[in-house]
């Protein structure tokens, strides 16, 4: 089934629990959850005290990506907080492999993702144990940015690795989904729909998830 996740990096952080609770109702299946520490990415956002709040706030399940340098040292508190999948950069983890089993052996579930510039090549020996992989259509740091056109292909080429390898992994797609575009993405392999001020910023939330949805036949 494919996934609507609206990403808090656009939300009214004075508000948050409100405009969670906002897009849940309006049919948000999971929360994306952004976490920069000012060294992975030119932007400092949110810890683990705030994802921990978020946890009481939530009937569904909070997505965290880690665009942060260590992440092994801090995989335990965002796990405690409450994060349902946790997904770290591969180019932040020298030992990816160890860091994937360490978040499964947690019983949470495992990204990786990738920045526009990394190749598929890099996941060839880890694809088998992650549970999904984010592709990044835009350079992370920042909200609000273009979708990278040039990433279509490469969605195409993981889902095709993906299917030729029969394996469960799904695809998550994250930067500059809109309604315009989300349909696209998802007949490219797109599995989960990260949206930020594409949802956030839009005067009707339900109405743009409704449309979203239509659009990737979900």
């Amino acid at each position: 089934m494919k996934k609507i996740a609206p990403s808090i990096l656009s939300a009214d952080l004075a508000r948050l629990a409100d405009e969670v609770k906002d897009v849940i109702e309006a049919g948000a299946d999971w929360i994306h959850v952004d976490v920069m520490d000012g060294h992975f990415v030119p932007n400092i956002t949110i810890g683990p005290v705030v994802i921990k709040a978020l946890k009481k706030a939530v009937s569904v399940p909070l997505d965290v990506h880690l665009m942060i340098e260590n992440a092994d040292l801090f995989l335990d508190a965002f796990i405690e907080a409450g994060a349902d999948i946790l997904t770290v950069q591969a180019e932040a983890c020298t030992h990816l492999h160890r860091t994937v089993h360490a978040i499964k052996q947690r019983g949470v579930r495992a990204g990786v993702a990738l920045n526009p510039a990394t190749p598929l090549e890099s996941l060839a020996y880890i694809l088998p144990d992650v549970d999904l992989v984010m592709v990044m259509t835009v350079n992370p740091g920042f909200g609000g940015q273009e979708f990278i056109l040039a990433m279509l292909p490469k969605i195409e080429q993981l889902k095709e690795i993906i299917t030729k390898r029969k394996l469960t992994v799904e695809i998550e797609v994250d930067g500059g989904i809109k309604t315009a575009n989300i349909g696209e993405v998802a007949r490219c392999g797109g599995d989960i729909f990260v949206a930020g001020s594409g949802i956030f910023g839009t005067p009707n939330r339900k109405e743009t998830i409704k449309k979203m949805r239509r659009e990737i036949g979900s």
